[in-house]
């Protein structure tokens, strides 16, 4: 089963997962984030790709906030890379890998699966701690310590990351080989009402780097200002 967010870099592990001949379940989530409609775009992924069963678990996770995406602070914009490297912006959401994983967790011992697989990314990425392979080393260990699946001996859990060490511009061109139609997407933290990137956001600016460094052009119409 892989997480769905409907962003590029899911979509690829989703397109990943599909190529290693695995039975694909798609889980995303509605956590009352700002940039709802990407759920619109992991509808349409998980259509495109074929999935014998995509779910959205509905939290909230703005019961706790401290994050851009959950609460009332701006998005950053226009940051260069090496702003992106240093501190930990504020579109963190505190724990949600962590959350998102579990949710899966739960999902993979009630399918009788071993193998979640995750986008997370350690190169072309904002800053989050939990994208790193740390993480989620420290988690596959932990969910096998947690279920009576793995207590019984009938699950050995592996959480996938295919996108770890890539590039976003790596990420693309794999994605591409695999028929990814990276116009079903949505990356920006930030869109409008109707879904138009914003073009300025940490996602926005990584996912134009990429494809830019690829020779091509992005799929996906930006707001006229950002440009």
């Amino acid at each position: 089963m892989a997480l769905l967010s409907g962003g590029l870099d899911s979509a690829t592990v989703l397109a990943i997962a599909r190529s290693e001949g695995y039975e694909l379940h798609a889980l995303s989530f509605s956590y009352g984030q700002r940039h709802i409609v990407e759920l619109d775009a992991a509808r349409r992924v998980a259509s495109a790709i074929g999935v014998a069963d995509h779910r959205i678990a509905k939290i909230d996770l703005r019961v706790f906030g401290g994050s851009a995406l959950t609460g009332d602070f701006a998005v950053p914009k226009g940051r260069t890379a090496d702003e992106m490297s240093h501190d930990i912006p504020i579109t963190y959401v505190p724990a949600r890998n962590t959350i998102f994983l579990s949710f899966a967790l739960a999902w993979a011992e009630v399918l009788g699966s071993s193998d979640i697989f995750i986008g997370v990314n350690a190169l072309d990425y904002s800053g989050y701690p939990d994208c790193r392979p740390e993480f989620i080393a420290a988690f596959e260990k932990m969910a096998n310590l947690a279920t009576k699946a793995g207590v019984e001996g009938r699950q050995a859990l592996v959480v996938h990351t295919p996108l770890i060490a890539l590039t976003k511009a790596e990420i693309i061109r794999k994605g591409i080989a695999l028929g990814v139609d990276y116009g079903l997407t949505s990356s920006c933290y930030d869109p409008s009402a109707s879904g138009e990137p914003c073009g300025e956001c940490d996602s926005c600016l990584l996912r134009r780097k990429g494809f830019r460094e690829n020779g091509i052009e992005d799929p996906l119409r930006y707001r006229a200002s950002s440009f």
